[in-house]
């Protein structure tokens, strides 16, 4: 707690009261998404559109995809101003984040401030959060596709931006004219800039970058050549005390054949990336810690037209080599590492059986083997190691095999001139790489490891059923659905147990079962000067693992009762447009300690109930106005925003402080931010 205290101690403000410890445009745009959103087979899949963007006030004049998916039924923010999301009862580190088809790791900047995705370089965002199709494997919760635009193939374009905090800019063009083409993207904050000038943090360093490549060749009438290329990087580093850096890379180059009649194959190559890499000299210790994530993938993909019917079918083989720790601390040096080999093959058909019925069903098996070349432990009940398992390198260890159907229907007709539809669906989804959080949030300092003969794979289950509605001329939308979600195999940490309290992974977790379940409703006005959305979700989220909590179900660190955001956008004339959100959802849970004891002059808690208090709830409105002109070869556009209009403190962190004597407790919150306007200028050329 004392580093993460550190870490955000530049940004925390403690508001005036504290708790008491027993209260404890390129995004795919589409005319006629109402119409889509009736008819799609595909329960629970949401199309960003690009108006979604620039709908979302930005924090620091940043557009920010991350953002506007928060607005979502059915999806909310990880923690105040965080850039991870989280999906009907799903944690983040349960989502799968793909970039061309490539995995990434981590999905903000300075602790999720920023997004890691430039919008500039986004050509399409969908996000999975009911059924996923068979082609998509490794996530228990949802999944997010991002494709990279592509540069244009017929003339030069570019582009600048500049906020508070960061700029960016963007160049395209042909290569071989209506042939090939390029897009670079590149962005960084110049925040280490401020800092430099200043007396107190003088000596402190904080920035990110990242850059996004594209390049695309036709060759002759039937074959592309796609090269995508993604990295970003964030070091924090304070007074020489800590400093902190991680990194992203996303890498991918597919080759696409067309066949006659609109069937195509697709050959990709992948290699993902993920590293943390972290030193704290306090008190005359010094710590280095680091971890990794490194994924490379062949995949194969085929789609089959036939007519009414399509037919998808693929394979893929993956290896994974995960640290999930790394220590030096004085004379001592430890290290985990574990490596894994991944082999999946899919097919999944959708079916239109008549102009009312359509019928999407698919089957998943993956097979994960763990690798030897490292240890394992069984573990006892009180956390000692009992046996530990010496396999040979490259010795396949034990092989998980799941099966995973999936399958949903969708039945529309038209009813007072308007489109109506049923939908349901049931996936089983399974996850091999898991991720350990002190925080409910991406940290540095969260441990990952891989299933093994001692942690099962996460396997999940859900099944939704809906109602959806469109008036006649599209003007108005409106859906609600509900679900139900068992996971299998949760690992959360033991009592007492932290990210560095073991580098034996085996001897911080336990494991158990999930359950999630709720409601969401949309209503949607999508035509005229004013559009928007409103959207509810009304949810639960337990756990319960033998040896935590009493083995009794507690409320998740994710679990939300009440969510509610508000969206209106409103064109003012040609130039001027106005934009405005507001957000509510209910406090997190988190664990409070309900005594505390003394050993010789240190005070020592002790916690009853896992989860069995809550944070004050949180809520902010956010509003923006755009001024947008064009040239005849340019187009310029000034952004100014104010986050948190009504300079709510909303929870951050939690975190017990003694008095002096130690005789009292109390609860003090933390928060990142106050109210925050910001102007950015954005051109065009």
């Amino acid at each position: 707690m004392f580093i993460l205290s550190a870490l955000f101690s530049i940004l925390l403000v403690p508001p005036a009261d504290t708790i008491r410890t027993e209260q404890i445009e390129e995004v795919v745009v589409t005319s006629n998404s109402a119409r889509q959103r009736v008819q799609n087979v595909q329960a629970g899949a949401e199309q960003l559109q690009l108006k979604d963007l620039t709908a979302a006030p930005s924090l620091f004049g940043e557009n920010d995809v991350m953002r506007a998916l928060q607005l979502l039924p059915g999806v909310k923010s990880e923690s105040d101003a965080s850039s991870s999301f989280q999906v009907r009862g799903g944690t983040a580190a349960q989502n799968l984040i793909l970039y061309d088809q490539a995995p990434v790791y981590n999905v903000g900047h300075l602790a999720g401030l920023f997004s890691a995705f430039n919008d500039d370089a986004l050509g399409s965002a969908t996000l999975y959060k009911g059924l996923l199709p068979a082609q998509y494997g490794g996530a228990s919760s949802a999944v997010l596709d991002l494709t990279g635009r592509t540069g244009n193939k017929h003339d030069w374009h570019g582009g600048a931006s500049i906020g508070l905090l960061s700029a960016k800019g963007t160049i395209e063009g042909p290569i071989v004219k209506d042939k090939a083409s390029f897009l670079v993207t590149a962005r960084r904050t110049y925040l280490d800039v401020f800092l430099k000038l200043t007396d107190d943090f003088r000596n402190n360093t904080l920035y990110f970058y990242d850059i996004n490549a594209k390049f695309d060749w036709t060759i002759g009438q039937r074959d592309q050549l796609f090269l995508s290329f993604f990295t970003g990087y964030d070091r924090t580093e304070l007074e020489d005390m800590i400093d902190i850096r991680w990194s992203n890379l996303a890498s991918s180059l597919k080759w696409l054949h067309h066949f006659r009649g609109g069937s195509h194959a697709q050959t990709t190559l992948l290699y993902s990336g993920y590293l943390t890499d972290n030193g704290i000299d306090i008190f005359g210790m010094n710590i280095w810690f680091n971890g990794h994530i490194r994924q490379g993938s062949l995949r194969q993909d085929f789609h089959i037209n036939l007519g009414k019917h399509q037919v998808d079918a693929g394979l893929s083989s993956t290896l994974l080599n995960v640290k999930s720790a790394e220590w030096k601390f004085i004379t001592k040096h430890v290290k985990e590492q574990r490596r894994a080999w991944e082999n999946a093959f899919w097919l999944n058909g959708l079916f239109q059986f008549s102009d009312q019925l359509t019928v999407s069903a698919g089957l998943r098996t993956n097979m994960f083997s763990p690798l030897g070349g490292s240890l394992y432990y069984d573990i006892e009940e009180n956390g000692d190691i009992g046996w530990y398992y010496n396999y040979g390198k490259n010795q396949i260890v034990k092989t998980h095999v799941t099966i995973e159907p999936r399958a949903s229907l969708n039945y529309h007709w038209s009813m007072f001139n308007g489109q109506w539809s049923v939908k349901a669906a049931y996936a089983r989804t399974s996850q091999n790489i898991h991720a350990l959080r002190n925080q409910n949030t991406s940290t540095p300092f969260d441990r990952y490891t891989l299933s093994s003969n001692i942690v099962k794979p996460e396997i999940a289950d859900q099944i939704s059923l809906g109602i959806f509605a469109a008036t006649p001329d599209q003007a108005y939308d409106v859906s609600l659905e509900g679900y139900y979600r068992k996971v299998d195999n949760v690992l959360d940490y033991r009592d007492g147990k932290s990210f560095s309290s073991e580098i034996e992974i085996e001897r911080l977790i336990l494991s158990g079962e999930g359950k999630g379940y709720g409601a969401e409703l949309a209503v949607r006005k999508n035509t005229g000067k004013l559009t928007g959305w409103l959207a509810y979700t009304l949810s639960w989220s337990k756990t319960r693992i033998p040896g935590v909590n009493g083995g009794r179900w507690y409320d998740a660190n994710n679990d939300r009762r009440h969510d509610i955001s508000l969206v209106a956008m409103y064109r003012l004339g040609k130039r001027w447009a106005l934009n405005g959100t507001w957000v509510f959802y209910t406090g997190q849970a988190f664990t409070a300690p309900s005594g505390k004891y003394q050993i010789e002059d240190n005070w020592v808690y002790y916690y009853a109930e896992r989860n069995g208090y809550r944070a004050p709830d949180y809520h902010h409105l956010d509003v923006s106005a755009v001024w947008t002109k064009k040239y005849r070869r340019s187009t310029h556009e000034w952004v100014f925003s104010i986050y948190n209009l009504y300079n709510r403190y909303n929870p951050f962190l939690i975190n017990f402080e003694d008095s002096e004597n130690g005789a009292r407790t109390k609860a003090v919150q933390y928060s990142l931010f106050g109210i925050v306007p910001s102007v950015s200028f954005n051109i065009k050329f």
